[in-house]
């Protein structure tokens, strides 16, 4: 039986722990590392870096970690599989061929090209009517670019926005020697990668029991044994900090996903047949996933300059909180006069508690977001026209930022486009450019439905918060988002499943009613998952919301209080 491939990850975003790449290569025995840089907001960052430098557009961080690690990776026989090319790959693999000849390391460098969809925009009907052409345009690239140059002899791969799945997928296809319709091979891979993309969240990292894991040295990050078969088994290196465990890895699979039916350029992977196991301490086995040829369609990432955005936030202390922040308020939009911006969004933060021993617990914060086409209306004309109201205010008036003014904000929002439309172009170490031609065989996605409901189980029960029972991870997915709710044991889950409906979820979450909420139930997880659309808004960078991706969403739903069966607790 062939060895399992060793897969590890050093970077779930960019700006993650610019050490890990050092301590994945030191760490332990791996034979690839690979390095997630890249979401819809790093591509409107990178987009706007561009505008001021056409050379740059990729992560300069990941430079950075090489010129550190380059000859250790190399030394070591580890191949780097990495997405920090962002909208430049041939640029970032360039400056690597550059950092090794200074350092006289021997590397073969390759990349992968053809996501960058901005040339074609008006072509494709790419083009917004509101915001005119965008500013970046990505299609999500498949895995078999990258296969291709590694199996031409590649120590480092350079991609630009392929699905993060993909970083893992391409070095097992290239290795185990799949074909393009090993449905389940590549799905039980893609649910392989979609556990290691998020970094140290798959060994305890935003894990909502937190403090059932080991913090007394750094979370180590995850890696995975990919099999033949694609079955695998996550876990990391020993001595490091943090766990896998099931619940680990339960709570990064649900993290940013919508049905069970997880769609990408080379499968559908069906996230209701994983299976998980323990596997020993720190090891995690998943097994059993099916996939099915991928849809006709690839997704593209499509950010646009929206206009500038600006917040002002007020200190409320003591007594009468709720009179001081309606008193603000109606100060600020008196002040707005007919120069109100297009959006503003008022947000009550916390309440002073009774009888408070510090400042603090006797303070509450009102947050001023506004947005606007126009710079000047969102700008000091707007956070001076606060701090001024200073004099005038309520007792205690005081502010936790002075007068900015602003900044320019992007709209995220998905597109699909043919997959015969792509042209996925893997640059090999000696120049030569293959052309990965679209999946051969596609099928439609399902359509989304809520789940049927089973009866609940009968009982006595206690009022007692969500969280005593069940875990949970949020996340973005463009505008929506997603909040994903396991449980510890069968007996929980029978309950859950049985009483988390959208409708009580609409109840608990006040702020998602108006929206459409779909439940999607994965039982041999023990969890469901909800896909809220439009809570967020037009994307990260333009909402207005106290939480704009979308992240403690579910732990603001596991502090509500239930009625939960005293039998499960």
């Amino acid at each position: 039986m062939s060895p399992p491939l060793r897969i590890g990850n050093a970077s779930g975003f960019y700006g993650d722990r610019l050490t890990a790449v050092r301590e994945m290569l030191e760490g332990g025995p791996l034979d690839v590392l690979t390095g997630d840089y890249l979401a819809e907001l790093t591509m409107l960052i990178l987009g706007r870096g561009r505008l001021k430098d056409p050379g740059g557009g990729y992560a300069t961080t990941f430079l950075r970690q090489m010129e550190d690690t380059l000859g250790l990776a190399a030394e070591r026989g580890v191949k780097i599989v990495t997405n920090a090319g962002g909208l430049n790959p041939r640029g970032l693999a360039d400056r690597l061929r550059e950092l090794a000849g200074r350092l006289g390391v021997a590397v073969r460098v390759a990349h992968v090209e053809g996501d960058d969809l901005l040339p074609r925009a008006e072509e494709l009907g790419l083009a917004d009517p509101r915001y005119g052409r965008p500013l970046t345009a990505n299609a999500y690239l498949g895995a078999w670019g990258i296969a291709e140059c590694l199996r031409a002899g590649a120590d480092i791969v350079v991609t630009g926005r392929v699905t993060d799945a993909s970083l893992v997928v391409g070095p097992a296809a290239a290795h185990f020697g799949w074909a393009r319709d090993d449905w389940d091979a590549l799905a039980g891979a893609t649910v392989a990668g979609h556990v290691l993309e998020c970094g140290a969240q798959a060994t305890g990292g935003n894990y909502a029991f937190f403090r059932e894991i080991d913090r007394a040295r750094p979370l180590g990050f995850p890696l995975a044994e990919i099999h033949p078969d694609g079955s695998s088994v996550v876990t990391k290196h020993e001595g490091t900090g943090g766990a896998v465990t099931v619940e680990t890895v339960t709570a990064q699979l649900l993290y940013e996903i919508g049905p069970p039916h997880y769609a990408g350029p080379d499968v559908t992977a069906r996230f209701d047949t994983v299976r998980l196991r323990p596997d020993g301490p720190d090891r995690v086995a998943i097994g059993g996933v099916r996939g099915t040829p991928p849809p006709p369609t690839t997704k593209v990432c499509l950010n646009h300059l929206g206009g500038h955005r600006n917040e002002m936030t007020f200190v409320l202390t003591g007594l009468d909180v709720e009179a001081k922040a309606a008193f603000a308020r109606e100060q600020v939009e008196a002040a707005f006069g007919d120069r109100r911006p297009a959006r503003v969004e008022w947000t009550l933060v916390g309440a002073a508690a009774p009888d408070p021993a510090t400042q603090g617990a006797a303070t509450a914060l009102l947050r001023c977001a506004v947005l606007d086409p126009d710079a000047d209306r969102v700008g000091r004309a707007f956070s001076g026209a606060v701090v001024e109201l200073a004099l005038a205010g309520y007792p205690g008036f005081t502010m936790t930022s002075p007068p900015g003014k602003g900044s320019p904000y992007g709209v995220y929002t998905p597109a699909f486009v043919p997959n015969g439309e792509i042209e996925h172009v893997a640059v090999l170490p000696g120049g030569e450019q293959v052309v990965i031609p679209p999946v051969p065989v596609t099928a439609p996605l399902p359509e989304p439905e809520n789940a049927p409901v089973p009866a609940p189980p009968p009982g006595p029960t206690v009022r007692a918060p969500l969280g005593r029972v069940a875990g949970a991870r949020s996340g973005d997915k463009g505008g929506d988002a997603n909040i994903g709710v396991w449980a510890r044991t069968d007996a929980q889950w029978s309950w859950l499943e049985a009483f988390l409906t959208a409708d009580r979820l609409t109840g608990l979450l006040p702020e998602t009613r108006g929206h459409r909420v779909t439940r999607h139930v994965l039982p041999d997880l023990r969890a469901v998952n909800f896909v809220v659309e439009g809570l967020l808004q037009e994307g990260v960078s333009a909402s207005t919301r106290f939480d704009p991706q979308g992240k403690a969403l579910g732990e603001w739903l596991r502090s509500r209080l239930v009625d939960i069966p005293e039998a499960v607790l």
